[in-house]
């Protein structure tokens, strides 16, 4: 039951939107929520502090990150 827990990390896709901190860069992840009652469909965005040892993702850029075990306090996602 564990290994497969291991397995089932979550990825997302986003753009990368800050780069100023060391080893660390800022994600912005869209998707598209519709609402119960109205059926409207609405953009919703989260931004993700991703681990970035390299230095090598700029603004701008779209990455896919995937979960791993915390890192510092609000890092939990490392770039693929």
């Amino acid at each position: 039951m564990n290994n497969q827990n291991k397995a089932n990390k979550r990825t997302l896709k986003g753009t990368v939107v800050s780069d100023k901190m060391d080893k660390t860069i800022v994600v912005l992840v869209e998707r598209i929520k519709e609402h119960r009652q109205y059926r409207r469909r609405y953009r919703v965005s989260k931004k993700y502090k991703v681990h970035d040892p390299e230095k090598k993702f700029k603004i701008g850029d779209r990455v896919s990150i995937q979960e791993c075990k915390p890192i510092s306090k609000e890092k939990r996602w490392i770039v693929l």
